[in-house]
């Protein structure tokens, strides 16, 4: 091992708190990877539960290893060392089981990296017995785990803090018994919420398209989600000064949403909304005050949780700052604002997500321009000047009066702004709307890329010549990549496989080509509802029926009330 390879992970363990370490060889050992460098794998909450949960045990121990960063990757190379822990610097083929805590798209290309790296066959089905067992948490195992089938042998279908429990037992269970890996994998397909891609054979038609989702015998027919009462903890284990939060102690208030936003993967996947109990928030807040850090509280939305205002103020009776994400305009209070600019923060971050009325109707936002009014007047109020909406672009059912009502809301905006005295930045982040599955637009098309180049355009040309509006957007090819992984299938897992050969994200063209795989027919056209979908299998317990009759209602423009006590629409919390 290379001096300077040790000295790095050495001085990243030595920064941190709260990390597990015990003596290789007296525990099983799992390795538990995040496939993005340190600074981003260590501000995810999920990754940092998991190595909790896995380290509380007596049998178990867990080690975290990261894509290294541009320095760190240049020391790997020059001395052929292979990808090593963070707590006793072990290469990831020592460990019987290697976790991967993927959460975003662009990331998948960074699987089949770290598994390289770590010296872990990269195939699934060229592992042998005494290979590691690849599992995959995070959202992207149960909202569409099949472009990734190629790399991972087991996927965690939900919330992992309990089903991590009952996976390995059932795994100690298994290689007790002695049994091979296709034996272990086909007894681990029957603890709850394990998906075993191997045991299901998907047939496609001559055009192309998903026709059949074939399961071995023995294997389960649909895999049910699996989901958390919130009695485990949620804060941060780890505290290190090097992530994109180093200076926060992040607290999950709230899990899951009920506000029925038809675009958006979260708010179906981690439906039903649960609350921590303000007394255990509390106490989190004093773990974090005496780490000397500020607090990141963590939640889908922040200003939706029922004692914010008490919240709130107790943080800041404590002397301490305070951030979040970003703010439903129609439910923030005063006492957010105040705390906020209290803490520090410049720039209040608000999600209209389109520009019409017509267009948010559509997505079931439920916000008003008079939300957006009052929200800055309290934000400005309160001192903070400069404001920041995301705004999305290439929505289903989105037309060109819907992009110049982008145009002409932000104009209201900015002159509301400027008539209360607010000479702050008026920031747009736009992206193109990308397909989720699991959500009501999951059959539709994505909106083209040249019409999406024009419509950014037309809002830049129109907005461009006021130096106070700032316009933001995401890299199109990127985003469009994201879309075909998004909802894809076994063949885009293919084409995965390939591009990785070629150097991952930049030899995805060359890898689409040969395999004559035509991403813009995958992108552009919609897929008839009723058809079979790559992550058919997987059971997110809403009830039959319903993201179809939440398409219609979209088509409509017609509104879906939240989620509410003893609702019992979509059948996720129970009942009929």
């Amino acid at each position: 091992m290379s001096w300077q390879i040790e000295k790095i992970l050495a001085e990243r363990l030595d920064s941190e708190t709260g990390y597990y370490k015990y003596p290789f060889g007296t525990r099983h050992a799992m390795a538990i990877c995040y496939p993005n460098t340190y600074e981003v794998g260590m501000s995810n909450l999920g990754m940092q539960i998991i190595y909790r949960e896995v380290n509380r045990r007596e049998d178990w121990l867990c080690e975290r290893a990261f894509l290294p960063d541009k320095q760190l990757a240049k020391w790997y190379a020059k001395e052929h060392t292979p990808l090593l822990t963070l707590e006793n610097h072990r290469p990831l083929c020592d460990f019987e089981i290697v976790g991967l805590s993927v959460n975003f798209e662009m990331d998948y290309f960074n699987v089949p990296a770290i598994l390289e790296q770590g010296h872990v066959p990269v195939l699934a089905a060229e592992r042998k017995d005494t290979d590691p067992l690849v599992v995959m948490g995070g959202p992207v195992a149960f909202f569409n785990p099949e472009p990734l089938t190629p790399f991972v042998d087991v996927c965690m279908v939900g919330e992992g803090e309990q089903m991590i429990h009952a996976f390995l037992e059932a795994y100690m269970k298994g290689t007790a018994q002695g049994l091979g890996r296709r034996e272990l994998l086909a007894a681990l397909a029957q603890v709850p919420g394990i998906y075993v891609p191997a045991l299901y054979r998907h047939e496609y038609g001559e055009d192309g398209q998903l026709i059949r989702i074939v399961p071995e015998a023995g294997a389960p027919l649909q895999v049910e989600r699996q989901w958390q009462e919130l009695s485990a903890p949620g804060e941060t284990v780890v505290s290190t000064p090097y992530t994109e939060f180093g200076a926060m102690y992040l607290i999950e208030i709230a899990r899951g949403c009920g506000r029925h936003c038809r675009f958006c993967m979260a708010g179906y996947c981690y439906r039903r909304p649960r609350v921590r109990s303000l007394e255990y928030v509390k106490e989190a807040v004093l773990r974090g005050k005496r780490l000397g850090k500020k607090i990141g509280l963590m939640g889908a939305a922040i200003s939706d949780y029922p004692q914010i205002d008490e919240l709130v103020t107790f943080i800041r009776q404590e002397g301490m700052a305070f951030s979040c994400a970003s703010l439903r305009a129609d439910s923030i209070t005063p006492a957010i604002v105040k705390g906020l600019a209290e803490s520090g923060q410049k720039t209040i971050t608000l999600a209209p997500e389109a520009g019409s009325a017509h267009m948010r109707d559509i997505i079931n936002k439920g916000i008003t321009e008079e939300h957006l009014m009052h929200s800055i007047d309290l934000a400005t109020a309160a001192g903070i000047r400069h404001v920041r909406m995301y705004i999305m672009i290439g929505l289903p059912m989105e037309t060109d009066e819907d992009i110049t009502g982008i145009v002409d809301m932000t104009r209201r905006v900015r002159q509301h702004m400027a008539a209360i005295g607010n000479t702050g930045k008026l920031t747009l982040s736009i992206n193109p709307f990308i397909p989720k599955p699991c959500t009501p637009f999951q059959w539709m098309a994505m909106t083209h890329k040249k019409v999406v180049e024009k419509r950014l355009e037309h809002i830049k040309k129109a907005l461009g010549r006021d130096k106070q509006i700032e316009i933001l957007a995401e890299p199109l090819r990127q985003c469009y990549i994201q879309g075909v992984l998004s909802r894809g299938d076994r063949r885009v897992g293919e084409l995965l496989v390939l591009a990785h050969r070629y150097g991952g994200v930049k030899g995805w063209k060359r890898a689409a080509s040969e395999l004559h795989f035509d991403t813009e027919q995958f992108l552009y056209e919609a897929r008839p509802v009723g058809t079979l979908l790559p992550w058919s299998v997987l059971d997110m317990g809403l009830v039959q029926g319903y993201l179809e009759h939440e398409l219609e209602q979209a088509r409509k423009g017609a509104y879906t009330i939240p989620c509410f006590e003893g609702c019992r629409r979509c059948q996720v919390c129970g009942g009929t």
